[in-house]
Order: structure tokens, then sequence, then C-alpha cells
């Protein structure tokens, strides 16, 4: 795994110790001299990930690292900052500014390559989401990055894995000012206690009693529904080698002993405000995937998910030698409908029309509006008998019930006519069914409009 590391520090000698300890590791380094060339060379998202000195002439690490974070185009880029400070009102100073960690000078190579390495695999992730995400914005979503940087990360919900009453108290007490505290003092239930509880994070001490604490996040880890909720370890200082495993195996921050409590709350605070930015891209890419094969206004699959999906459908059955139906539907003088009563009628009967039809098919079946107002329902394991009689029923089912047009002011009648066939012969191409339906269709019409018309293969 390699990434490209961002230096900036105004001292030559620690950009020199820094590139070769990071070139060393086979990261691509990049170095700064100052904070207005750091900004410019992360603007133009040049690197992954930014060492950052905070004592600087021109402008200091603290307001670097607030104009990284507030800046849409930046902000996802994780910053640790790398100082010769070492006061815990440093440290929050930092954290506040939005830095992802704060490290103190001198810095160990260990340390310093394993936080490298677990912000790498995080950038990535993001990245990955981020890169998905971008067709969101192309159909009208709004961008996640806005919400993200207004995020205080407050209103979270934590559950804290500790079995050492006095610790969880104190931890607890600290936490419950911004947010909302669950304590599982048992380590064995924790993991069935963090995938039920719908947590935005999860605090874990490695100090527990018969019970290996890295064992506990491996498994949240592994299991998917805790698999994308961040952990924060905290462990006593002379744990460190166990701290730098945990961020091995997926652990995402840490907080040595005796904890500071507003370190602890700003650590908390950045972990939940990442989770609430990668969920917003998560449904992102769900509700953009789910845009691309839906019709906005039934809410049906559209006419590119049936093209697709209906020709998996026919080879399945085929193969296994089973039956497939078709029907095709088309609203009676629909026309009319807009003419009469206006294009917000047709919508609403469009709406209710999608609605009964989900009514009289089973789940298996695949209903779509395949264009203006008509309809395709195509089901598995189906002959021409059975579904003839969903034909029918779905039939009656329209015409039996006047469509509330106008916020329910009016009622008007509709009816459809439906042309339905069957997958008989093996390896049938769809064209040929669809053009089969479509010909008992326009039969339908022909004889009157307000019926059923099949046609075997």
């Amino acid at each position: 795994m390699s990434a490209r590391i961002l230096v900036v520090d105004d001292v030559p000698a620690n950009v020199k110790l820094l590139e070769a300890r990071l070139s060393a590791e086979y990261f691509d380094v990049m170095t700064a001299s100052n904070g207005t060339e750091a900004l410019a060379l992360a603007s133009r998202a040049e690197c992954d990930i930014i060492l950052l000195d905070v004592m600087m002439p021109d402008m200091d690490g603290f307001e670097v690292c607030r104009r990284l974070k507030t800046d849409p185009a930046t902000h996802h880029i994780p910053v640790v900052m790398v100082t010769a400070l070492d006061s815990p009102s440093d440290r929050n100073r930092g954290l506040e500014a939005g830095a992802d960690d704060f490290l103190t000078k001198p810095v160990s190579d260990v340390v310093l390559i394993a936080r490298v390495r677990s912000l790498t695999r995080l950038k990535m992730m993001t990245d990955e989401l981020r890169m998905r995400a971008i067709t969101s914005l192309e159909i009208g979503m709004q961008a996640p990055e806005r919400s993200a940087i207004a995020d205080a990360g407050k209103g979270g919900r934590i559950l804290l894995v500790d079995d050492r009453q006095s610790s969880y108290e104190r931890l607890a007490t600290i936490l419950a000012a911004e947010h909302t505290i669950d304590v599982e003092p048992n380590p064995t239930e924790a993991l069935f206690h963090a995938a039920e509880g719908n947590y935005d994070l999860l605090i874990v001490s490695l100090d527990l009693n018969n019970f290996d604490g890295l064992r506990l996040c491996s498994q949240a880890r592994s299991l998917e529904r805790t698999r994308h909720v961040p952990i924060l370890a905290i462990a006593e200082a002379e744990n460190a080698t166990r701290l730098l495993r945990g961020l091995e195996i997926g652990v995402n921050d840490y907080l040595l002993r005796p904890i500071d409590k507003t370190e602890l709350l700003a650590r908390a605070r950045t972990q939940i405000r990442r989770r609430r930015y990668t969920d917003h891209l998560r449904d992102n890419v769900q509700n953009s995937i789910e845009m691309a094969i839906t019709d906005a206004l039934t809410g049906l699959h559209n006419r590119r998910y049936m093209e697709s999906h209906l020709a998996t459908l026919a080879e399945q059955a085929s193969s296994r030698g089973k039956p497939l139906a078709l029907m095709i539907l088309d609203i009676d003088y629909f026309k009319s409908i807009n003419d009469n009563y206006g294009h917000d009628a047709g919508d609403d009967v469009l709406r209710e029309f999608a609605v009964r039809v989900r009514k009289s098919i089973r789940g298996i079946d695949l209903a779509c509006r395949y264009g203006g107002e008509e309809f395709v329902i195509v089901m598995p394991e189906t002959d021409l008998h059975v579904a003839g009689m969903v034909a029918e029923r779905l039939r009656r089912s329209i015409a039996g019930e006047p469509f509330a047009v106008h916020k329910g002011t009016k009622r008007i009648e509709v009816t459809i006519s439906i042309g339905l066939t069957t997958l008989e012969q093996k390896g049938e191409a769809v064209a040929d069914v669809l053009k089969r339906a479509d010909t008992a269709l326009y039969r339908a019409k022909h004889d009157g409009r307000n019926r059923v018309v099949s046609q075997a293969a």
C-alpha cells in the first residue's frame, strides 16, 4: 500500500528526515516549506496525507489545518500535525482545528509509519466512495462536503466497552455532555451489543480483564454490521506496542491514560464526523444506483432495468425448463385524461396505478414502467393460464374503483388493456417475446379495450 505524502515544514532538516523515513517505506513524498504552498498543493489533489508542522512563519499549522478542513476540495485529506509542542492545550487545539492526529517530536519511526498506513487505508476507502458518488451530483443530489464541514460531530451514539467501573463511569460522564452513551462492561457481550445498536463510534479499552481488547476490535472489523463503525482504543502508556498493532487491524484512533477530557471529546467528534461523511457518501452511491434503475414518478423499475433483467430471467427460465409469463399493460385513453384533467391528474393516475400493480403481483415478479402509460410485468415460473388469471385480477382492480386526482377532489374512471404471452421455446429471443405481447396488446385495444388478450408462442 503506497500513498503520496505531503510534508510541510519550514526547517529543511526536518523535511529531509521525514522524507527519508517515508521514502524507505516506499511512500511517494512531496514537500512544502510554508502553509501557502501546502494549501496550493492540496487544492490540486496532489496528496493523500499531510504531515504538518505547527510552528511556521507565514501561517501556523493550526490555521493551515483549519483552512484545509473548511475547504470542500480538501476537507477529506487526513492531516497529522507533527510538532515539538506537547502540552494538552496544543494537542487539543490541533484536534479542534480538524487534525486527524497530533504526533509530538521526536516521533518514532514505528509510530509514524503505523499512523500513516492507517490513514492511507482510510483515505483510499473514502476516495473510492467519492469517485462512485460523483454521478450523484450529475443527477441533482446534494454533495455531502458542505454538510460534513458544518457538522460539529456532536449528538452521536457511542458504545463504551470497559470493565473497570471507575474508568467507564468517568468516561461516560465526560462523553454524555455531547453524545448518547451506552456502557458495556461485559466484553463477551460487546460485539452483539455493537451489532444491534447502530452506533457512530466504538470506544474499546485494551486493558480488559481476562479478555483481549484487540480481539474484540478485530471481530468488529470482520462483522458486516460493524465493519464501518470507527473504533477509538484506550490503553495505558506502556501498551504502545499493542496500540500500533491495533492500527494495523483497523483501529481508527487511540488515547493513552490518563485521559484528558478535552482530547477525548475532540477525538470522538473527529471520528463521528468522518463516520457521518462516509455514510453520506455510501447513501449517495446507493441512491444514484436506485435512481438509475427506478422510474421517479411511479417507483417501479424503469425500461433500462427491465431490458437488462428480463434477459437474465429468460435465460434462467430456459436453463431450468420453467415457464416465464410477460404482459404489457396500457392505460386506455390516457391522453384524454391529460387533456381533460391536466398532466397533474395524469401523474396521479400513474402513481396510483403503480400502487395497484404492486398489490396484484408477487414479490418475485418484475414490474416496470415501459414508457408513457405502458407497463411491463414479468412473472417467473408462471404459465399462460395462471398469468391470465393474474392479468384479469389486475384489470378488475383498475376498473373496479375510480382513481382520485387533484388531491382527492375528483375521481375518474380508468381502464387498461393487457397483452399477455409466455416464453415457451428454449433460447427464444427476449425481443420476440416482447413483440408477441405487444401484438396481443394491439388486439386488446382493437377489440374494444378494457380486456386481456393472450397469445401463445
